[in-house]
C-alpha cells in the first residue's frame, strides 16, 4: 500500500516482504495462484510402451469379427494365466497413466484380463510393485486416467480375500489424490445425469467404499486419516 500522504495517480507493483515495498508508490501483488487440479504435462511416457514397441509383451489388437460375442480389444499370444505376473502385470499397471491410442486400450484391457484369472498368491506377490505405478497414474491428474486406475484398483481389491488386507498398509500413498478430487463433481441440479457412475467424484466415493468392505478392520481408521471427510459405508448402515 501507497505510504505517501498525497494521493498517488499510479502504483508500482513490487514484491511483498521487500524494502520496495515500503516506497511510496508502490502497491504489493498477491502470491501467485496453485494449479493444484491442473493435469500433468506432458503426459507421460510409460516403460508399457516403451516394451510394447520392442515386442517384449505378447498382445496384439484384435481384428477378428467376434460376434454375436462382444469384440475384445487385445488378443493374447501367450494366455495371460502362463505369464509371470511379477514382470507382467506391474507394466501393464504402468500403461495406465497412458492417455494415448491405442496404448490405452492395451494397458487397461491387459490390466482387466490378468486380474480376472489371475490366483491370489500371485496378486499377493507382485502387489508392492503396484504402488509406484498406480501412484504415478494417480498424479497424473488426468480425471479418464484416474477413473481407468480406480476401476483397477476395484477389481484387484475384490480378486481375493486377502488382497484388500495387504493393500491398506499403502493407503498413504494411493489415497491422497482421491481427497484432492473427491468433491470433483459438477451439480447439474434437477436435470438427468447421463454420466451417472463416471463421473470422477462418484468413482472416487465408491472406490472407497470398496477399500473399506474389503481391507478389514483398520481399513476405515487408515481411509479416514488420508480423506478426512469420508463417512463409513459399514458402520453407519
Amino acid at each position: 500500500m501507497c505510504h505517501c500522504p498525497t494521493v498517488c495517480c499510479q502504483y508500482r507493483p513490487v514484491p511483498p516482504f521487500s524494502y520496495q515495498s515500503l516506497q511510496c508508490g508502490t502497491i504489493v501483488y498477491g502470491p501467485p495462484r496453485i494449479a493444484i487440479y491442473r493435469r500433468q504435462w506432458p503426459p507421460c511416457r510409460s516403460l508399457f510402451r516403451k516394451f510394447f514397441l520392442r515386442g517384449d509383451i505378447p498382445i496384439r489388437r484384435n481384428y477378428k469379427n467376434l460376434t454375436p460375442r462382444p469384440r475384445r480389444f487385445i488378443e493374447w499370444v501367450v494366455k495371460p494365466e502362463l505369464l509371470d505376473y511379477q514382470r507382467y502385470l506391474p507394466l501393464f499397471f504402468d500403461g495406465l497413466c497412458e492417455s494415448t491410442f491405442p496404448y490405452r486400450e492395451f494397458a487397461r484391457n491387459g490390466v482387466r484380463d490378468m486380474i480376472a484369472v489371475a490366483k491370489e498368491r500371485q496378486l499377493l506377490c507382485c502387489l508392492p510393485m503396484l504402488i509406484l505405478p498406480a501412484k504415478r497414474a494417480l498424479n497424473t491428474k488426468d480425471p479418464d486416467v484416474i477413473i481407468a486406475t480406480l476401476r483397477a484398483l476395484q477389481q484387484l481389491v475384490q480378486a481375493g480375500p486377502w488382497v484388500g488386507l495387504a493393500l491398506v498398509p499403502y493407503y498413504r500413498q494411493l489415497l491422497p489424490i482421491l481427497n484432492l478430487f473427491r468433491d470433483f463433481n459438477v451439480n447439474i441440479g434437477d436435470r438427468i445425469d447421463f454420466q451417472g457412475g463416471h463421473r470422477l467424484g462418484d468413482v472416487i466415493n465408491e472406490t472407497l467404499q470398496v477399500l473399506e468392505r474389503h481391507g478389514g478392520p483398520d481399513a476405515y481408521l487408515n481411509i479416514k486419516y488420508m480423506v478426512p471427510t469420508y463417512e463409513s459405508c459399514v458402520l453407519n448402515k
